[in-house]
């Protein structure tokens, strides 16, 4: 079953990419904080590179008037999600989050067995807005589908 609305982020060892690659928690990326955190299936994939990081990095001054801070997640190593985020000029502050055994996601009951397509465990695609780790907002895609988890939506889930 995954995360609902009302129930806290679990708190997961997790890879964070900013100026460097921290090993931290989740917990204390949601502590005290309005946040953002969408996911995609993989760096550098054709939607997660077109279309999905490229609306955040777009409107990531909008989130950031509201006090909302950003996190995109991948079940991606660190070096991928640091490449990744250089190559989509990813601003400062924006943070990424590499869940490369796919700990946290597994614990957000939002994984997706991509085997089919050689990708093996990966996170659905969905963006969640939390404050101080409480889920107030979770939209996940329908297999195949970007709509609810776009940067415009999540600002529209916000408002």
């Amino acid at each position: 079953m995954s995360i609902q609305i009302g129930q806290t982020v679990p708190d997961v060892e997790i890879r964070a990419i900013g100026e460097s690659i921290e090993q931290t928690h989740t917990g204390s990326l949601f502590a005290g904080r309005k946040v953002v955190m969408f996911a995609v299936p993989g760096a550098f994939t054709p939607t997660c590179s077109n279309r999905h990081l490229p609306g955040y990095v777009q409107h990531y001054a909008e989130f950031q008037a509201r006090g909302i801070e950003v996190m995109c997640l991948a079940v991606n190593d660190a070096y991928v999600m640091q490449a990744w985020a250089a190559s989509q000029n990813v601003p400062h502050g924006l943070l990424m989050l590499a869940d490369g055994n796919g700990s946290f996601t597994r614990a957000l009951g939002l994984e997706l067995d991509g085997s089919g397509y050689g990708m093996g465990l990966r996170s659905r695609r969905f963006a969640l807005y939390a404050e101080d780790g409480v889920v107030k907002v979770l939209q996940v895609e329908a297999p195949g589908e970007f709509r609810v988890s776009a940067a415009e939506a999540m600002l529209e889930a916000t408002a």
